[in-house]
C-alpha cells in the first residue's frame, strides 16, 4: 500500500506477501493505519514501550515497537528465529515482525513513493483508462469507490493496485471471471507515467522476496509443535500463489473545511480492518510539502492495531 500529502498525506507501497510490517495469518488482529510515519529507510518496523499516543477524540493509546529481525538472521535458514516469531505472531503477540536492514529497500522504496504524487495528478482522462470496474477497482486507479466507517465516499485517498509478480495471474477465463478482484491483469500508465511499472515491481519484489523468508522462518516455529506437510507449508503456499496483490496509496491534500466531521475519529484515514492473504508487507511512509520530503508532521500519524483483546495501540517505526 502507499499513503501521502502536505497536511494530509504521505506516501506507502502494501503488498500480499512482502515486508515493512509483516502480518501473519497465525494471528490476525484488526488493522488501522492513519498514516505511517518513515523514521528510517532501511527499517521495517520496530518493540513496545511505555509511552501514550493520543488520538484526536484526547483517547490515549499505548505506543509499541514491533519486534524486529536483522535481514541477515532472517536470511540464514539455520538460524532459530523461534523465539522471535512466536513473539511477533504468536497467542500474545501483535501480528507484526520489522525487518531491518533489508539491501536495496531504501532506494527502491524512494524511487516508488517519489511516483506516487505524479500518478495521482495525472489528467483524470488517464486516470479512467486505468480504473478497472470488474474487478471492483482492485486492479489499475481507484478513488472515490471506497466508503468511510461514516458511509461517505474516500475521497481524500487515491489507490494503485497491481500485481508485482505476474501481469497476467491466469488465463482461465473461469477463474477470471469468479475472482476478478485477484485474477485480474495489470493495467499500467504505459505511455503517461511507465517508469511505475517498473518502480513498483521492483519493491514488490523485494518484499515478495523478504515475505518468502520470513514464512520460511513460521515454518519452522510450528514444524516444532506439529508435523508439518512441506507441500503446505506457508512458504509453499505463497511460492503456489499467483495472485500477489501491492497497493499504492495516495492521501490528496485536504482543505480544512473537507476535514469535519470524520477527522475526529480515530480511523478517518483508513477505516478498521483484517488484512487478507498469508502475509501483508507495508513500507514506511513518505510525507511531502511543496513537492519536498519532510519529516512526518504528526504525532498522532502511524500505524494503530486492535488486539485479540480489543485494546487499540499504536505501533511506531523506531530505529534502533
Amino acid at each position: 500500500m502507499i499513503d501521502f500529502t502536505p497536511s494530509r498525506g504521505h506516501t506507502t507501497l502494501t503488498t500480499t506477501t512482502a515486508i515493512s510490517l509483516l502480518t501473519s495469518a497465525f494471528n490476525k488482529p484488526s488493522v488501522f493505519r492513519h498514516h505511517a510515519a518513515s523514521p528510517s529507510n532501511r527499517t521495517l518496523s520496530s518493540r513496545i514501550t511505555c509511552e501514550t499516543m493520543s488520538s484526536s477524540t484526547g483517547t490515549a493509546f499505548p505506543t509499541l515497537r514491533s519486534v524486529t529481525i536483522p535481514y541477515a538472521d532472517l536470511k540464514n535458514k539455520d538460524a532459530d528465529l523461534s523465539a522471535k516469531i512466536e513473539e511477533g505472531f504468536g497467542p500474545n503477540g501483535l501480528g507484526i515482525l520489522s525487518i531491518s536492514d533489508v539491501p536495496e529497500f531504501s532506494s527502491l522504496r524512494q524511487n516508488l513513493l517519489h511516483l506516487s504524487p505524479r500518478l495521482a495528478n495525472l489528467p483524470q482522462k488517464v486516470k479512467d483508462e486505468l480504473e478497472d470496474p470488474h474487478s471492483r477497482y482492485n486492479f489499475g486507479w481507484s478513488h472515490g469507490k471506497e466508503k468511510l466507517e461514516s458511509g461517505k465516499p474516500d475521497l481524500l485517498k487515491g489507490s494503485f493496485y497491481a500485481n508485482p509478480i505476474l501481469d497476467v495471474p491466469t488465463t482461465d477465463m473461469f477463474l477470471k471471471q469468479r475472482y476478478p478482484s485477484y485474477c485480474s491483469s495489470n493495467i499500467w500508465p504505459d505511455s503517461a507515467l511507465p517508469e511505475l511499472e517498473t518502480a513498483l515491481k521492483a519493491l514488490g519484489k523485494l518484499m515478495h522476496d523478504v515475505g518468502l523468508m520470513v514464512a520460511y522462518h513460521c515454518d519452522q516455529y510450528v514444524s516444532k509443535g506439529m508435523e508439518v506437510d512441506q507441500n503446505e507449508s506457508l512458504k509453499q503456499i505463497l511460492l503456489r500463489s499467483r495472485c500477489h496483490k501491492g497497493r499504492l496509496l495516495y492521501y490528496f491534500p485536504a482543505p480544512r473545511s473537507d476535514c469535519v466531521p470524520d477527522s475526529d475519529s480515530v480511523s478517518s484515514w483508513c477505516g478498521w480492518h483484517t488484512d487478507h492473504g498469508s502475509l501483508t508487507g507495508l513500507t514506511c511512509a513518505m510525507f511531502k510539502r511543496d513537492g519536498v520530503e519532510i519529516p512526518c508532521p504528526d504525532s498522532t500519524a502511524g500505524l494503530y492495531i486492535k488486539t485479540r483483546t480489543d485494546q487499540i495501540v499504536k505501533v511506531n517505526f523506531l530505529v534502533f
